[in-house]
């Protein structure tokens, strides 16, 4: 889902590679017939960009804070890459500690810093001319969601042992058995797909809207819908980034109720 025309498909040696890697996929997961998934490696070329662009950015925001030194809490008095990073770490931060507490939000920022940096840019790039937004795709998302699945059974078993099986049994005994089912298909089945489904669907629609008024009326008409379609990347960030607080959120509580 999610695929369409980028100049990544363009480059050399694109579609070589993207018949090994089908085929590589196809042999290693034993599924009959992935070739009619009509598998892209488009998505994932993007998000390597995405990567690397952060990693410059970081870099350079690293850089500024060193040379700022004494000085680096004060703002800068350019919009650069600096006010950039510190908004949305900002932002991020105070989000976590809404859901979380102070501690554990300090403790979780890089976790939550980063996802919300690699989905945003990974949103805004599919506004651009040629690239496609990897997150408009299941490939990504679920990507995504089961890392944040994985994070929080580690650190949930991690903070409370054993314990945390209580949480799927909830507080009535004689109920345990189907609130553990009803748990545990929610745990392992329906966040991760809400999350992944929800951000692909919001992305998809909207970067394909977009598209459509573009090729209809090229000039001035699409500018109201590029603006929605920022408004949409941020949004989509946030709900991805609070819901991945939520869940941690709960798994590392010591509480034994939701």
């Amino acid at each position: 889902m999610g695929e369409h025309e980028s100049w990544f498909h363009y480059l050399p040696g694109y579609y070589n590679l993207q018949s090994y890697a089908a085929h590589y996929l196809q042999r290693k997961t034993m599924f009959v017939g992935f070739e009619r998934t009509h598998f892209s490696i488009a998505h994932v070329l993007v998000s390597l960009f995405v990567v690397v662009l952060l990693i410059v950015a970081a870099l350079r925001y690293a850089g500024r804070l060193h040379a700022a030194g004494d000085t680096r809490f004060v703002p800068d008095r350019r919009f650069g890459v600096r006010t950039v990073f510190d908004l949305i770490i900002d932002a991020t931060l105070s989000m976590a500690e809404g859901v979380m507490g102070r501690k554990d939000a300090e403790r979780f920022l890089p976790l939550f810093g980063t996802l919300a940096l690699f989905i945003l840019f990974n949103n805004l790039i599919g506004l651009v001319p040629g690239f496609l937004p990897p997150t408009d795709t299941l490939k990504t998302n679920f990507a995504l969601s089961g890392f944040v699945l994985f994070v929080t059974t580690m650190m949930g078993f991690r903070e409370q042992g054993l314990g945390y099986l209580k949480h799927f049994a909830g507080p009535i005994w004689w109920l345990s058995p189907l609130i553990l089912i009803i748990e545990v298909v929610s745990q392992l089945l329906v966040r991760p797909a809400s999350l992944a489904v929800r951000l692909m669907g919001n992305m998809f629609a909207d970067h394909k809207l977009l598209g459509v008024m573009t090729m209809l009326v090229p000039l001035l008409v699409p500018l109201p819908f590029y603006v929605l379609g920022i408004l949409v990347c941020v949004v989509q960030t946030l709900v991805f980034s609070l819901l991945s607080m939520i869940y941690i959120g709960e798994a590392v509580s010591h509480e034994q109720a939701h």
